[in-house]
């Protein structure tokens, strides 16, 4: 266990840097492929109201899959907000439909495939060598790249103002269902 909790913190020093957007930044605007390949566009999705965006590592990840998982579970309370979720990888979309069908998300999951929507919330980082001696992340994400996202959650509003931010360098920390909800609640009282 002692040389997991030092690889860990070899992941977590080398993200340490990486802030993201903030409350208060204007959301810049994508559009993805689902895991059937269709585009979502966020300006189009913010239509309908607010917007979670949820980047995570990719479906190998087991923490990723159990935060998506639990937000799913929470899906209908979510939806009770008028808010929609996306969930944004580097993988490709058969990847993206492999955790959508394995951890039976009803919510998109999509592909940032080139990073540019990752490095435009400003989440981009390199794990480190020990990091990529161990896993070979260009099998696993769409362009080839040894980069990852660090896990982050977003609410953005119909103006793409960013009214919640969380990015975590420590990817075993997410910003928790209950507190997105409170949030929603917070926001939707306003």
């Amino acid at each position: 266990m002692g040389k997991l909790k030092d690889f860990q913190k070899l992941v977590i020093t080398n993200a340490s840097h990486v802030e993201g957007l903030r409350k208060g930044d204007i959301a810049p605007d994508f559009t993805l492929p689902d895991a059937l390949g269709r585009p979502v566009t966020l300006s189009e999705t913010l239509k309908q109201g607010r917007v979670i965006i949820k980047f995570y590592r990719g479906e190998w990840c087991p923490i990723c899959n159990l935060d998506l998982r639990e937000t799913q579970a929470k899906l209908p309370e979510i939806k009770s907000y008028g808010a929609t979720i996306l969930a944004i990888s580097p993988q490709k979309p058969d990847d993206a439909l492999t955790i959508k069908e394995k951890n039976a998300l009803a919510y998109p999951v999509l592909s940032d495939i080139d990073q540019q929507v990752i490095k435009a919330y400003r989440l981009q980082f390199d794990p480190g060598i020990d990091y990529h001696n161990r896993r070979d992340l260009t099998q696993l994400n769409g362009d080839g790249s040894k980069t990852l996202p660090v896990p982050a959650t977003f609410i953005v509003n119909s103006d793409r103002k960013i009214e919640v931010a969380h990015v975590e360098a420590d990817y075993t920390q997410r910003l928790g269902i209950n507190e997105i909800l409170s949030a929603l609640r917070k926001l939707t009282e306003m």
